[in-house]
């Protein structure tokens, strides 16, 4: 009982990451497209960014093919620390680098151990 407990707050606060950041990005798309621009991403990736943080964040929430969200949100961390975070004399961009591969880590653990006994909700 405890560990769904930690499993279902686990979830909800990594999808809460996701989520909201998707949410930002439609209310208020400017500074994430100019931010885009200035690393030559294009600036029509931006609605399957918010689709994919949102959706499968969403899926990481409720629990359904969680491990595959998991999976996306986690190769989509990794990609971000490696296009905008590699300016590593600023130690904002750097800690933004270090965080977003703890975030990839953290969801390669738990889409390894999804669906095990030990933490299914």
């Amino acid at each position: 009982m405890a560990w769904t407990a930690v499993n279902i707050l686990g979830r909800a606060l990594i999808a809460f990451l996701f989520v909201s950041a998707g949410i930002a990005k439609i209310i208020g798309p400017k500074p994430f497209l100019d931010h885009m621009a200035e690393h030559r991403v294009p600036g029509l990736l931006l609605p399957l960014v918010i689709a994919l943080e949102i959706g499968a964040g969403a899926l990481v929430l409720i629990g359904w093919q969680a491990r595959w969200a998991a999976l996306a949100l986690a190769v989509f961390s990794l990609m971000t620390a490696f296009v905008f975070h590699l300016d590593f004399a600023d130690k904002v961009e750097r800690t933004q680098f270090v965080k977003d591969l703890a975030i990839a880590g953290g969801l390669m653990a738990f889409a390894s151990l999804y669906g095990r006994a030990a933490i299914a909700p």
